[in-house]
């Protein structure tokens, strides 16, 4: 592994925490090398390895604010180390990198966890710009709970209750209920929830939103979030 955190202390500090540290799990030198640059540029400490296995055993064993992950490896497939992560870790933002572009394999991706997804080749511009996105959405999550009448989210075990006991939920149904308490009365757009939930890259008319509505539904009262005809959805005030 190769740590990055000296250079990182010696450079201007341009964001707003920049002690951050993002763990890079990328084969590729060349790439992992630019990769790097880039985030210690914006202020960020970087780890680095070059392995599934590796990365898997340093983002276990470490608190890293964020993890980095290319799909293709060549000792393990990324979607191994995203599933056994994500088991280990529930609460780690992970965003995925990879030459693999097929809208398949980034819903696989993002149903097992992941936060984003991004298609090689990328702008090291746009990788900054969603780096910064996650690591603002993490901060938000300093607090263990969000509470709209009897309905409560715990932010760190991915459970709802109700008020007729917890109910665990997937990563995807968690991070849609947050969002959807977080503008608690207000009614949100699909479009948003696509963009916030799912990633950038997705056809507005998919209707993924829909089956995870569906499936919150089932678990928690389908009184409990309403449909908006023509706009989005919109939770129900406790």
């Amino acid at each position: 592994m190769t740590t990055l955190r000296a250079e990182a202390a010696r450079r201007p500090r341009v964001e707003e925490s920049p002690r951050r540290l993002i763990l890079l799990i990328e084969d590729e030198p060349a790439i992992s090398s630019l990769i790097a640059r880039a985030l210690l540029a914006a202020g960020y400490a970087v780890d680095r390895v070059d392995t599934g296995m590796d990365g898997l055993k340093h983002a276990a064993s470490h608190d890293y604010d964020l993890v980095l992950l290319d799909l293709v490896m060549p000792d393990v497939d990324g979607r191994v180390v995203l599933q056994r992560l994500l088991e280990i870790r529930p609460e780690q933002a992970v965003v995925v990198l990879s030459c693999v572009a097929d809208v398949t394999a980034k819903v696989e991706c993002l149903d097992l966890g992941a936060r984003d997804y991004l298609t090689k080749p990328f702008a090291l511009d746009e990788l900054i710009a969603r780096v910064r996105v996650q690591l603002r959405s993490n901060s938000r999550m300093h607090a263990e709970t969000i509470t709209n009448g009897d309905l409560t989210l715990d932010l760190w075990r991915l459970q709802a209750d109700n008020g007729h006991g917890r109910v665990p939920l997937t990563r995807l149904e968690f991070l849609l209920l947050r969002e959807l308490m977080e503008h608690t009365g207000e009614s949100v757009p699909k479009g948003e929830l696509l963009s916030s939930v799912w990633g950038y890259d997705f056809d507005p008319g998919s209707n993924v939103v829909d089956v995870c509505v569906w499936r919150l539904r089932a678990k928690l009262g389908y009184e409990l979030i309403k449909t908006v005809r023509g706009e989005g959805y919109r939770l129900a005030s406790g």
